[in-house]
């Protein structure tokens, strides 16, 4: 029985961590794109470095879901 009441501990907090970590890059990535294009629409001409910029920004923001992924894996399989 105490096993079965760590498994279940152990994906629901794989499961939270993914789900509240995965909220934080969302929200990050449709705020710059959505910046972006406003950007872009507003100086046409500047549309290359906006759009850069952006790439750059999302990337770096997706690794805090990845960060996260991480960290559930290690909570299912590592402890």
């Amino acid at each position: 029985m105490n096993e079965a009441i760590m498994i279940a501990a152990k994906a629901l907090g794989a499961g939270l961590c993914m789900g509240i970590g995965a909220i934080g890059p969302a929200i990050g990535e449709g705020n710059a794109v959505g910046k972006a294009l406003e950007g872009m629409a507003r100086q046409p001409e500047s549309a290359g470095d906006l759009r850069t910029n952006m790439i750059l920004g999302c990337a770096i923001t997706e690794t805090t879901g990845i960060y996260s992924l991480v960290i559930a894996l290690l909570i299912l399989f590592a402890l």
